[in-house]
């Protein structure tokens, strides 16, 4: 068993990275599971590669989520306590009690209620992208579609006003990908001054809501405290937009990428929650799952990670693994193994995964077909990728309708 301390980390995530993360994750897995590198900020972390040693560890209680198992002063976003009591840093005890509270509201049996609600913002969006189309019959899906639609469907969960949403959605980003350490500052401040007036507007006006539930169950029962409340509310807002935005986007340029298995799918749609399934292992944003940390000295493969370092599990690598996948790096709906990682393992299985699948399911059957004519306006090389060692996924994604093509009904 060895250490590895002494060797120079890698750094992986340069320009090879920016432009084929996959390339480089395959290069890391022929070489070992378990490896040793630097973030771009220069924290050192553990990354894991292979997809058993990744679903082995996401459901491993000796990894822990909670930053004060810290060894090397992790510090992450730097989030304020008032964000950074939310499900994502905290263990079993704590995590399970939060997310009864608000379990609820995500069930399958919940979500399917709300199905039609989804529909029509589906319908509207589609709507607004056919509205936004250029002289060129060109628009931009992420800006008119794949963004608004679950900012809105989150968003209406927590009445958060619709002329609100996007500003929330733009400091997410910051946060997320800040083009400065003055941005990330900036975008987490008004991130937590929004959410905390949010609560205090909705504690004065109750009303049949998530979040007014929450502020009950806060204020009547003691059930959590007011940091927890509003972290929940930050979690549930900004994970539930960001990550269905970037997985619609994502397997848009997956789809129009294999025109063979769009027209199967536009003729069989009874095959679209298969091809959901394939799409969140082929082509999911989040790269890597939240950082962890050992509370025990842990054996992967040769390399033993001390306690308290910090550790990535690589979804992404993961899911192209041939161990585990037959030709993983092609995209095939008749894919017999469906089972992937991109929501989660274990404890941390997302919360809104029934929300999410939901979503994005609609919102493709509406794509495929009501815009038969839908295709990229520039080459697929061109797509400006938003490329972070946390997700992947379009900055923008120019589209056209061919208007030689069949008519588009909305």
């Amino acid at each position: 068993m060895t250490h590895d301390s002494d060797t120079t980390p890698a750094q992986p995530f340069g320009p090879d990275f920016q432009a084929d993360p996959h390339a480089v994750f395959a290069r890391l897995r022929e070489k070992g599971s378990a490896h040793r590198i630097v973030l771009p900020d220069g924290a050192p972390v553990w990354l894991v590669t292979h997809e058993r040693d990744v679903r082995r560890g996401l459901a491993d209680p000796r990894f822990s989520v909670d930053k004060q198992h810290s060894g090397n002063g992790f510090k992450g976003f730097s989030l304020p306590p008032a964000l950074d009591a939310n499900l994502l840093n905290l263990d079993a005890g704590d995590h399970l009690r939060l997310r009864r509270l608000v379990a609820q509201g995500f069930t399958p049996r919940h979500v399917d209620g709300m199905r039609n609600h989804i529909q029509s913002a589906v319908d509207t969006f589609v709507r607004r992208l056919l509205g936004r189309l250029d002289a060129d019959g060109q628009a931009d899906l992420v800006a008119e579609f794949a963004k608004p639609l679950p900012l809105k469907v989150i968003g209406d969960l927590f009445v958060v006003p619709a002329e609100e949403q996007g500003l929330f959605s733009e400091w997410i980003s910051g946060m997320l990908s800040p083009t400065s350490g003055d941005e990330l500052v900036r975008s987490i401040g008004k991130i937590h001054q929004y959410l905390v007036d949010l609560v205090a507007s909705r504690r004065a006006n109750p009303g049949d809501d998530i979040l007014s539930g929450l502020i009950a169950a806060r204020d009547e029962d003691d059930r959590l405290t007011e940091d927890e409340l509003v972290s929940l509310a930050f979690l549930i807002l900004g994970a539930g937009s960001e990550n269905v935005q970037h997985q619609i986007s994502n397997a848009i340029v997956t789809l129009l990428d294999y025109p063979d298995q769009l027209s199967e799918l536009r003729e069989k749609p009874e095959l679209l929650p298969a091809a959901v399934e394939e799409l969140l292992r082929y082509a999911h944003p989040n790269l890597s799952a939240i950082r962890r940390f050992p509370t025990e000295p842990v054996d992967i493969g040769d390399v033993r990670i001390p306690a308290g370092d910090t550790v990535l599990f690589s979804l992404a690598s993961a899911h192209r693994d041939p161990a585990r996948y037959p030709e993983p790096d092609r995209f095939d709906i008749h894919r017999i193994d469906k089972d992937h990682l991109a929501l989660g393992h274990g404890l941390h299985y997302c919360l809104g995964a029934a929300l999410a699948r939901t979503q994005i399911t609609l919102a493709l059957d509406a794509l495929l077909r009501r815009l038969p004519g839908l295709r990229l306006a520039c080459a697929a090389e061109d797509v400006r990728w938003r490329t972070t060692f946390r997700f992947r996924a379009p900055h923008d994604l120019p589209v056209i309708l061919d208007q030689g093509g069949p008519t588009a009904t909305v």
